[in-house]
């Protein structure tokens, strides 16, 4: 079996960066609590429950200490909300979210009405909206041309992991929609694209792709999409514990890529698992 390996996969700077982060905290601070997984992979979350690290999906869950602010970012309401409650804040928040924060907020500041293209449901789009006063989110470009007519200047910004073909698609129905005045600012993470583009030029070239991490992160599942693209069989699993040995049959090769929240060692089992088979 030929086992080949995406050129760019595996942590970002921004997760590798939050887990830091984490580690560090958890050195010297007790209780510390995240609310929601500091980041979306089940095995890194885990590791850093075993340090000490508390996941909580609401502050009121939160009895005192310290609250870690994880790599999607957190809302100007929520932040707030922690700081009155007199509990201590660390924050992870990746630095590209956090520019896309303000950005949003600024541009909202000068008469723009800011729409953020991307899955309404994710954290980091709720902690960029959540740092505006009435940003829209628009997931479709049927629902960007709704939005036409509805304010003089609309600014365009993005999800930081879709892909630069989403991003294209909803400025496209922008600027063909009846917009007085549009702006699109390219927020997207040029390592997520890098690490897309790895991605899907290696699904062409194998029989089987392997996409490695959480079920919940929406880089992953980008990957996996566009790896269909190339790839007739594609499987998105967690870890080497859900390989299974017909995934393999007919195959003389194998790609593995990896989302931003895979550490290197859950990538490095998995190649190792697939070689023994």
């Amino acid at each position: 079996m030929k086992v080949l390996t995406a050129e760019k996969c595996g942590f970002c700077l921004g997760v590798r960066n939050a887990i830091k982060i984490a580690e560090q905290t958890l050195e010297k601070e007790s209780p510390v609590y995240s609310l929601g997984p500091v980041i979306h992979n089940q095995d890194v979350v885990s590791r850093l429950a075993d340090k000490g690290l508390v996941t909580v999906e609401s502050l009121d869950k939160i009895p005192g200490g310290t609250v870690l602010i994880r790599s999607h970012g957190a809302t100007k309401a929520m932040i707030e909300d922690i700081q009155s409650r007199g509990l201590s804040i660390v924050d992870a928040t990746c630095v590209l979210v956090k520019h896309v924060q303000q950005k949003a907020a600024r541009l909202e500041a000068e008469g723009w009405m800011v729409v953020i293209a991307g899955d309404p449901r994710h954290p980091e789009i709720i902690s960029i909206a959540g740092h505006t006063e009435s940003a829209v989110v628009a997931e479709t470009p049927e629902q960007m041309k709704e939005l036409a007519g509805s304010h003089e200047k609309t600014a365009l910004l993005c999800q930081t992991t879709q892909s630069y073909g989403f991003f294209s698609n909803m400025a496209a129905a922008a600027v063909n929609a009846d917009f007085s005045e549009i702006r699109a600012v390219n927020t997207l993470c040029r390592e997520s694209q890098r690490r897309q583009q790895a991605a899907k030029q290696l699904s062409e070239k194998v029989d089987v792709m392997f996409v490695l991490g959480g079920l919940h992160s929406a880089n992953t599942r980008k990957l996996a999409e566009l790896c269909s693209e190339g790839c007739k069989n594609v499987y998105h699993l967690q870890n080497k514990s859900e390989l299974k040995q017909e995934m393999l049959r007919d195959c003389s090769s194998a790609g593995i890529t990896a989302g931003a929240s895979t550490p290197d060692w859950v990538i490095q089992e998995f190649t190792e698992t697939i070689r023994e088979i």
